[in-house]
């Protein structure tokens, strides 16, 4: 199964430090799956990522790879997308690096609809760093900084994105991986800022302190509690997969050329 995609790794770097269970390593597969579908040339792709447990993905991708600093992928994204619009620029960030450190930063690429595909892969911890709650812990979940229940209400990641400017938004799980593949193609394919909200199970920092006993059981409730995208939830713990939303938007880099062309042309009469 693996030698199919081995080609998108670098063999020496692994194994990966991810826990058992965990479901990052499901969901690499299915971003190298869509990358394997979309025909990409490898040389081509660049992976940004910032700090955290998912963040440790570009490590063992073999394709141009950035590991930047804690919140600030998007930010290293969008320099190298404005300098080399050709490259396909994706990047991956876990919740707590792209909502609370990088919020600003998601807010703004999403303001821009700079041509990058960000993948949020959302345990809904900080699980690299001790189990702190995140930015879309849900509420009354633990964590080591909420141990009687997260007071604090989740974003709504999506919702977020699409009201500074996104335009693609989509949401799959680590158990609903064919789901995940196909909305990473789609968010590849759209020109503008495209953001995947990849929920994943974290069976040690979060299934521990919430009554999990197994990643399995975490599978198990991400397959219960993910409805079609327009369905009616039945219980607050329910949530849409597919795509969200989809919109038509200018570029930034595409409406960077035209003003770069504009000024050329006056240049050239001056």
């Amino acid at each position: 199964m693996f030698q199919d995609i081995a080609q998108y790794f670098r063999i020496e770097t692994l194994p990966h430090i991810w826990c058992p269970g965990c479901g990052i390593g499901t969901i690499t597969a299915a971003i190298v799956r869509a990358i394997q579908a979309l025909q990409l040339d490898q040389n081509n792709v660049i992976f940004v990522s910032g700090i955290g447990c998912s963040s440790r993905m570009p490590g063992y991708l073999d394709f141009n790879t950035i590991h930047t600093t804690h919140g600030r992928a998007l930010a290293f994204a969008t320099g190298i997308k404005a300098a080399r619009p050709n490259l396909d620029v994706f990047v991956v960030m876990g919740d707590g690096d792209s909502t609370a450190i990088g919020g600003n930063h998601l807010i703004h690429a999403a303001r821009r609809n700079i041509d990058l595909t960000a993948i949020v892969i959302n345990n809904s911890i900080y699980g690299m760093t001790g189990g702190q709650t995140s930015p879309l812990t849900p509420y009354d979940k633990r964590g080591t900084t909420s141990p009687y229940g997260n007071l604090e209400r989740p974003f709504q990641i999506l919702d977020l994105c699409e009201a500074a400017g996104a335009t693609y938004g989509g949401r799959a799980t680590a158990y609903h991986n064919q789901i995940l593949t196909k909305l990473i193609m789609d968010a590849y394919n759209n020109s503008g800022f495209s953001i995947v909200e990849a929920i994943s199970q974290c069976p040690v920092s979060y299934g521990r302190k919430n009554r999990f006993k197994t990643p399995a059981d975490m599978l198990l409730w991400q397959k219960e509690h993910a409805i079609k995208s327009g369905q009616i939830p039945v219980s607050e713990e329910d949530f849409p997969i597919g795509e969200i939303f989809k919109r038509q938007r200018p570029e930034y880099t595409h409406e960077y050329e035209k003003l770069r062309k504009k000024l050329r042309e006056a240049s050239a009469y001056d």
